[in-house]
């Protein structure tokens, strides 16, 4: 239904769309998920040219919709937009609101503008808000209206632009029952959503942005479950990274101590598990800097907000080398105190060929 190739949206100081190749198929429901500011909102608006792309190329069904040629007007009477600020008008009431459009861009009579827009409202469950203007309703029956009003032109693809951003936590819950309806009706939706479960309950396709383009694309089970790539990865299982690159003994090892203190309380990890954190990665490094020649060392800790686990991964060059079976003592005793669970594997062919993962104790 639609075809994005070499998609590209710069401005002045930022390009979020830098290469986006995608097809969406009729009667797909797509979560659009990812980081702040990796192009979300801005792939919504390309696809209805409410932003005029900087390169590359749309197709709305077999017609080129970023073609100089082509009647902008008439392709979006076929493609609604919900935007998260509402946009209606506050000088109309709410039933002349969703009448408008069909009667001006459809010819329309009255009479069958109003018969639509009151079954409408009634599907949104706000048929006795018709005469109420605007300034009158909540947020989540805004948004709600906004919903009917873009179903009125009866449009076969509807983008929704974060409909649930800009509302107190709870409307959200009414808002999103009528978008899970509305994604049974078989038209192709695209949603712009930070609320991960409302997401992988309503979609049968996720794209993830990042890096100026769809970064992965898939399944919610793939996407949320069973990620491809790191970014994705780190993004579902809201993960926070800190990663040091250590090459050579005269790194700055109490810098990185505090860095990683920083980390920790940036990351509002609780204390004890932050005290165990920073006595990993002392011992860890200490170990490697006494045991290895010429270290080169890469370390990353990940901590997770969706699980409240940690873990460090350690890869680092050299022979054979599992610290955890090292003759230090000390240093082992106190490593085996502040971790669940320890693994140590070789990775034969890499320049790091050592590799361990230390699973933080959390309790």
């Amino acid at each position: 239904m639609i075809r994005i190739e070499h998609l590209k949206k710069e401005y002045p100081n930022v390009t979020p769309l830098k290469d986006v190749n995608v097809e969406i198929h009729d009667g797909d429901v797509i979560s659009v998920i990812g980081p702040s500011g990796t192009g979300k909102s801005t792939l919504l608006r390309c696809i209805n040219l409410l932003e005029k792309p900087t390169a590359g190329k749309i197709w709305f069904d077999d017609q080129e919709i970023t073609d100089p040629k082509c009647d902008i007007n008439k392709v979006r009477q076929r493609m609604g937009m919900v935007f998260q600020s509402f946009n209606l008008f506050g000088h109309k009431t709410v039933i002349e609101n969703i009448m408008l459009a069909p009667m001006a861009l459809l010819g329309r009579s009255k009479q069958e503008a109003y018969d639509t827009g009151m079954r409408l409202l009634r599907t949104v469950g706000l048929s006795e808000k018709a005469l109420n203007y605007p300034d009158e309703l909540s947020g989540g029956q805004k948004q709600r209206i906004a919903i009917a009003r873009t179903l009125a032109m009866d449009p076969e693809v509807i983008l929704l632009d974060e409909p649930t951003s800009a509302l107190d936590p709870t409307m959200v819950g009414e808002v999103q029952a009528v978008i899970r309806d509305l994604a049974k009706t078989g038209k192709t939706l695209l949603i712009v959503t930070h609320e991960m479960n409302f997401a992988r309950a309503i979609c049968n396709r996720v794209f993830f942005m990042d890096e100026g383009g769809v970064y992965e694309d898939g399944s919610p089970e793939q996407i949320f479950d069973h990620p491809q790539r790191e970014k994705t990865r780190r993004f579902v299982y809201r993960l926070k990274v800190i990663e040091f690159n250590i090459k050579g003994r005269d790194c700055d090892f109490p810098g990185m101590i505090g860095e990683t203190a920083a980390y920790c309380i940036r990351n509002q990890i609780e204390r004890k598990l932050a005290g165990r954190i920073q006595l990993a990665f002392e011992e860890v490094t200490q170990l490697l800097l006494t045991e290895l020649d010429d270290p080169s060392i890469q370390a990353a800790c990940e901590y997770s907000e969706k699980t409240g686990i940690a873990e460090w991964t350690f890869l680092y060059n050299g022979p054979q080398l599992d610290v955890m079976t090292s003759g230090n003592d000390l240093a082992l005793s106190v490593l085996k105190g502040v971790t669940e669970h320890a693994a140590y594997n070789c990775l034969e062919g890499s320049d790091y060929p050592n590799q361990l993962k230390l699973t933080i104790r959390a309790s």
